[in-house]
C-alpha cells in the first residue's frame, strides 16, 4: 500500500451497520495508521468521523415507509453522491441499506467514479430477485458476505466477486448458561428498529404480552430498543395494562439476555443474536402491502436467519391472518411450558452456531485485509 494517507468513505444507514462499520474501522486501524475515514454513521462510527447527516434519516423498512420518506431519501442520495464525487475517497464501503446503497453505487459509476466500491452485507437477491445479481456486478467491485452459503449462491447467479467475512455477532454473543434457562425469566419484546415496523408490531405484541405476563415462567416484560427510539416507545407503552421495562443502554441490553425466558420478535437481525444466545423465540412480520406482494411472489421464503441458515423452520414464522394473535400466543405458550420444545429449538441454535463457526475456521477472510488489498 502507498504510504500516503488513504481515505475511506463508509455508509451505515442503521444500527447493525453502524456496529459492523465500527468493528471494521477498528480492525483497519490495527493494520494501518495512515487512514482517513468519512461518511455516514451512528454513535459508534461517530467516534471515527463526523457523519455528514444523521444516520436515522436512512432507517426505513417497507415500501410504504420508503414512500413516506422518499423526498428526504432522494435528497440524501444526491447529497452522498455529490460528497463522494467531491472528496474522491480511495474506496467506498456501503454497509447494507441495500436499495439506498445500490442507488449510490449506480450514481457514482454514472459519474465516472472508478475507485473500488464494496457492498458489505450481501443482498438477498438469491431469495427475492435473483435476476438482479448480474446487474450488481456492473457497479460493485466486491461483496462482503456475512454467511458462508452466500458466496456460492451469488457466484452461481453471476453476481459480483464475493468474500465471506463472517458475522460480528458470532464473536460478541455467548450462549446463556443452561442453569439460567431453567429459571423464571423475562418476556422480551422486539418490535423492530424502525418506527414503521414498531407501529405495525406493537399493537399485536401488546395483546400477546398481556396474556403471557401471568405465565408462571415469566417474571417481567422487557422491551430492548435504541436510544433515539426510547422516548417514543415509552409514550406508546405508557397506556398498556402491564408494566414494561424499556432498555436502551447497550450494556443493559446484553445483561438482559441472561434473564430472558422467551422472545417475541419482528423477524430480522435480532433473530440471529437471540439464536446465538440460545434464547427461545417466536417470530412474526407484519408487512405493508407491497412487501407482502413480493414475499408471496418469491414463494414465501424464510425470513428468520436461523431458518435460512439451517434450511428449515426452527423458529416459527407466524404471518398475519385472522388467527395471528391466537397463533402467536399458542406458539409462545408451547415454548414457555414445554421443556422439550425449548430444548429442541436451543439444540437447533447450537447447530447453527456450529455451521457459522466452521465457516469462520475454514473459509472466512478478514474484511480489513480485503479492504486494504484495494489500497
Amino acid at each position: 500500500m502507498n504510504k500516503a494517507v488513504k481515505s475511506i468513505f463508509i455508509l451505515a444507514g442503521e444500527p447493525s451497520a453502524d456496529i459492523i462499520g465500527a468493528e471494521l474501522v477498528a480492525e483497519l486501524h490495527k493494520r494501518e495508521k495512515k487512514l482517513h475515514f468519512l461518511g455516514v454513521g451512528g454513535e459508534r462510527l461517530g467516534q471515527s468521523f463526523s457523519s455528514i447527516f444523521p444516520m436515522n434519516d436512512l432507517s426505513v423498512m417497507g415500501f410504504s415507509d420508503v414512500i413516506k420518506k422518499l423526498p428526504k431519501l432522494l435528497f440524501r442520495a444526491r447529497q452522498v453522491t455529490k460528497y463522494i464525487l467531491a472528496k474522491r475517497p480511495d474506496i467506498v464501503i456501503l454497509i447494507d441499506s441495500q436499495e439506498f446503497s445500490k442507488t449510490i453505487a449506480k450514481a457514482l459509476r454514472k459519474n465516472n467514479f472508478s475507485n473500488p466500491i464494496i457492498l458489505y452485507v450481501a443482498p438477498t437477491v438469491w431469495a427475492w430477485k435473483p435476476h438482479r445479481a448480474p446487474i450488481l456486478a456492473k457497479y460493485i467491485d466486491e461483496i462482503f458476505a456475512l454467511f458462508p452459503f452466500e458466496v456460492e449462491v451469488i457466484r452461481s447467479l453471476n453476481g459480483p466477486k464475493t468474500s465471506y467475512v463472517g458475522h460480528p455477532t458470532l464473536k460478541l454473543i455467548s450462549p446463556i448458561k443452561p442453569s439460567l434457562q431453567d429459571n423464571k425469566g423475562a418476556l422480551a419484546i422486539y418490535p423492530g428498529s424502525r418506527m414503521g415496523e414498531i407501529t405495525r408490531h406493537l399493537p399485536v405484541f401488546e395483546k400477546i404480552a398481556k396474556k403471557l405476563a401471568s405465565n408462571k415462567n415469566i417474571n417481567s416484560v422487557i422491551l430492548p430498543t435504541l436510544p433515539h427510539l426510547e422516548k417514543k416507545i415509552k409514550k406508546i407503552v405508557a397506556n398498556w395494562e402491564i408494566d414494561v421495562i424499556i432498555i436502551a443502554d447497550e450494556k443493559q441490553k446484553q445483561l438482559a439476555l441472561n434473564t430472558t425466558k422467551l422472545a417475541i420478535i419482528s423477524a430480522g437481525t435480532i433473530s440471529l443474536e437471540l439464536a446465538l444466545a440460545h434464547i427461545p423465540m417466536i417470530a412474526t412480520y407484519i408487512p405493508d402491502r407491497l412487501q407482502l406482494f413480493y414475499y408471496n411472489r418469491a414463494g414465501k421464503p424464510f425470513i428468520c436467519l436461523p431458518n435460512i441458515l439451517l434450511k428449515r423452520e426452527v423458529v416459527a414464522e407466524i404471518f398475519p391472518d385472522k388467527n395471528l394473535h391466537e397463533n402467536l400466543y399458542s406458539g409462545a405458550n408451547i415454548l414457555l411450558n414445554d421443556k422439550k420444545a425449548r430444548e429442541k429449538q436451543i439444540f437447533a441454535f447450537q447447530e447453527m452456531r456450529k455451521i457459522l463457526a466452521e465457516g469462520e475456521n475454514n473459509n472466512r477472510q478478514e474484511a480489513a485485509e480485503r479492504v486494504l488489498s484495494y489500497l
